[in-house]
């Protein structure tokens, strides 16, 4: 009897320098690998010759039954996602789904999240307690990610913002800061880090005030500090209380 498998794999942020060897190793072991369209794109050379399947950007659950299927019908499959699959990824929807495909089993692979991989170019804005939050609101309502920015300013928790602008949501990052400005000083500490690991790679730091005025789209990841956060010779620090007698 074929063994019924999936893999659902986090390949990073986009360069395949940046996938772990357990990724790597899950698509050496398919058969077919499953994703969207822009993501099999940066897998690399290496994976040129392994048969694929893709769907468009508002069909994930179409994805995931097409590699729930092909699995079931006895063949190794990785559904992959960018960053980790159990990060506004594909796990979640897989184990949804996963009933109806009781013989398959799934195994989730992580990746290098956005939010870890922009940290690292902008320095270490994420030394303590954070909250990520995407703007889209394809499936999350505006009032609902408003209550959620107000209530991570009043944590004083660092916060990353995925998804900030898109052509359907152009000055959703304006709108986003201008909530924030409602709590947070305009000399808090901001961050955005462009394509990680992608060909015109890039990051910015400055203020929230100056955030509010940044062009940002789908690849852009934004950083907005604690009260403890600083930018030193460009790169955004937070305090996590090492030099202090606090544990």
């Amino acid at each position: 009897m074929n063994r019924k498998l999936l893999y659902v794999v986090g390949i990073g942020p986009g360069n395949p320098a940046g996938m772990t060897e357990e990724a790597g190793t899950a698509l050496d072991q398919c058969e077919l690998i499953v994703g969207y369209p822009l993501y099999l794109s940066l897998l690399g050379p290496e994976y040129d010759k392994k048969e694929k399947k893709s769907t468009g950007m508002t069909a994930e659950m179409e994805r995931c039954r097409i590699a729930l299927s092909e699995a079931d019908s006895g063949r190794t499959v990785a559904l992959v996602c960018s960053g980790d699959p159990g990060v506004y990824g594909m796990a979640g929807p897989v184990l949804s789904l996963r009933e109806a495909y009781p013989e398959v089993e799934v195994r989730i692979i992580p990746g290098v999240t956005a939010a870890t991989g922009g940290a690292a170019l902008l320095g270490a804005p994420l030394m303590h307690d954070f909250a990520v939050i995407s703007l889209s609101d394809r499936l999350t309502s505006r009032d609902k990610i408003e209550k959620r920015l107000r209530a991570a300013a009043e944590a004083d928790l660092v916060i990353v913002l995925y998804n900030p602008e898109s052509k359907s949501r152009a000055g959703y990052l304006k709108w986003a800061c201008g909530i924030l400005l409602d709590i947070l000083p305009p000399d808090r500490a901001a961050g955005t880090a462009e394509r990680i690991g992608r060909e015109g790679e890039a990051c910015w730091t400055g203020t929230l005030a100056g955030l509010s005025e940044r062009h940002a789209d789908m690849f852009t990841t934004v950083y907005i500090g604690n009260s403890t956060t600083v930018i030193k010779e460009g790169r955004m620090i937070t305090d996590r209380g090492y030099g202090s007698d606090e544990e």
